[in-house]
């Protein structure tokens, strides 16, 4: 089979197209035949610095869509040929694929792989931000670093759907604000001034929820758009900062707190919550609450090509691999 790997760490131009061995499925695994595979910035942190990789060669690939090729001992309810969803522990840049059948998801009614590829990282994480972990009530108003993203595309349709009162982004470029624009937000920012921005949106109030994949000094400066009683969520390190922390001298004034969340540590360490929480996450693509654009989508063979356009910041939107031939 064909697949995608690199063998040292550096650009885009490491990843390699190799024919390898189709992996068999092991106890409480699924393996996939791969229509498609999403590229998230996950991967290129990968692949440029070795983020949650544990030995060199590695083949990159978090979410993929397809149908099922072979199940492994103990896995029940999955049937062979069935089309389905899944979220990998890598090895997604492939024409076949494995996952924990935990993390396989058979495509509901009207669903195609295309738009399915888009899901498994995305839409939980997204749903996880302004459910679970960040608890937006209606009225309340939100800002969202990353707006234009692949997660900022759905955060601002959700935030919406739960009655937000007013949702604002943060995008990096004047194209993608406008592009931002269109998935439920009221105004979107430049990064320079976000703080100030948000502060002359809301009367000088400030906002109730600020969700920051950015980390580093982004993360910290949030603290100040905060509301009293205001909730600051970090989703990731994409600033590549050094990481930060905050103590009780910062949030005892105001009552603000602070929380994290990652889909790809949730279902290392709590399957069965990640589970349960994609599953809701997918009722809301079935429901017509949100959609997920595909921007752009690269053959396999391309893989360096995606990576270029993400890693340059320069993409909006999500980002496929198509696999299947």
């Amino acid at each position: 089979m064909r697949a995608i790997e690199f063998h040292e760490y550096g650009g885009p131009e490491v990843l390699r197209l190799v024919e390898a061995t189709e992996p068999g499925p092991g106890p409480g695994q699924v393996a996939i035949d791969v229509a498609w595979a999403g590229v998230n910035f996950a991967d290129v942190k990968a692949r440029a610095e070795g983020y949650r990789v544990d030995e060199l060669p590695y083949r990159p690939g978090l979410e993929v869509s397809g149908r099922v090729r072979a199940v492994g001992e103990g896995v029940v309810g999955i049937e062979v040929g069935r089309e389905v969803a899944a979220l990998v522990d890598g090895g997604g840049y492939a024409e076949v694929a494995l996952a924990r059948a935990d993390a396989v998801f058979p495509l509901p009614e009207g669903l195609d792989p295309r738009t399915a590829a888009t899901l498994p990282t995305v839409l939980p994480t997204a749903h996880a931000l302004i459910h679970e972990v960040g608890r937006l009530r209606a009225g309340e108003s939100v800002l969202v670093h990353g707006a234009a993203g692949g997660i900022g595309t759905a955060v601002g349709q959700l935030a919406r759907a739960a009655g937000a009162g007013a949702v604002y982004g943060v995008a990096s470029t004047e194209a993608k604000a406008a592009y931002a624009l269109e998935y439920g937000y009221d105004e979107v920012f430049l990064p320079d001034a976000f703080v100030e921005d948000v502060r002359r949106a809301t009367g000088g109030r400030g906002v109730d929820l600020v969700l920051d994949p950015v980390g580093g000094e982004t993360l910290r400066r949030g603290l100040g758009a905060l509301a009293p009683f205001g909730r600051l969520v970090s989703f990731g390190n994409a600033g590549g900062g050094a990481p930060w922390q905050v103590g009780q001298p910062e949030l005892y004034g105001q009552g603000h707190s602070v929380a994290g969340f990652s889909v790809l540590t949730l279902a290392r360490t709590a399957p069965a919550a990640a589970r349960a929480l994609t599953e809701r996450a997918l009722r809301t693509v079935s429901e017509g609450t949100v959609t997920l654009p595909v921007t752009a989508e690269f053959p396999l063979a391309d893989a360096a090509g995606a990576h270029r356009l993400l890693g340059g910041r320069g993409s909006t939107g999500k980002l496929l691999l198509r696999v299947e031939d």
